[in-house]
């Protein structure tokens, strides 16, 4: 599973017009999710008339603010206009330059849209292969993880690395939560522990999926 994520100002036009594109289109092994830096109320309702046009829906979208867990946990960024106000993400970041729909009339809010269609059309299409291959936020976070394991004596630094990266591989199939590495801390220790890293407790699922 390969997270990709939009990061606009206000999650409230241009990384919910890319979120649904990308959302209609990608393979179903791919999570998109979208964020902004300081989100607005809710989505431009212009931007909503001007998916509508195209027959997406987004009237139900809630803008949602960029947390840490999100920038861990993504795979592959996109921001878009936001400047220094977007934050580091540890992640491929790549930059679209497009201009705030917010205060737009409805002939140039198309212009955005349909932009932004044809660069998640071309991300499709001739990028994919870049998406499945970084592995940068699945690291960093194993790295994470390993750290909080270090107090484990019993087992050496092979076994441990083992189980962390399959532990974190199983969390990874789940939409984006705050509290997915506390859950994979405690999955390890109680794997390392029992001898093994067995599979995840169906019990245990709901909390990430």
């Amino acid at each position: 599973m390969r997270h990709v994520l939009f990061v606009c100002n206000h999650n409230a036009g241009r990384s919910q017009m890319a979120h649904a594109f990308f959302a209609a289109i990608a393979p179903d092994d791919i999570v998109v999710s979208s964020a902004g830096t300081q989100p607005a109320k809710a989505v431009w309702p212009v931007v909503v008339e001007a998916m509508a046009e195209v027959g997406i829906d987004i009237s139900d979208q809630k803008p949602q603010k960029l947390t840490n867990e999100m920038q861990l946990q993504t795979d592959w960024a996109i921001t878009m206009g936001c400047g220094d106000a977007c934050p580091f993400v540890p992640a491929a970041v790549h930059a679209w330059d497009l201009k705030d729909p917010s205060t737009m009339q409805i002939e140039d809010v198309r212009k955005v849209r349909d932009e932004i269609q044809l660069l998640v059309q071309d991300l499709v299409d001739h990028h994919l292969s870049e998406v499945y291959a970084d592995r940068t936020a699945h690291q960093l976070r194993l790295e994470r993880l390993l750290r909080l394991l270090s107090d484990l004596q019993d087992h050496t630094p092979q076994e441990i690395r083992a189980c962390a990266d399959r532990i974190l591989g199983e969390f990874s199939e789940g939409a984006v939560r705050s509290h997915v590495m506390t859950l994979a801390h405690r999955r390890a220790k109680e794997c390392l522990k029992a001898g093994g890293c067995a599979p995840v407790p169906t019990d245990l699922a709901p909390a990430f999926a």
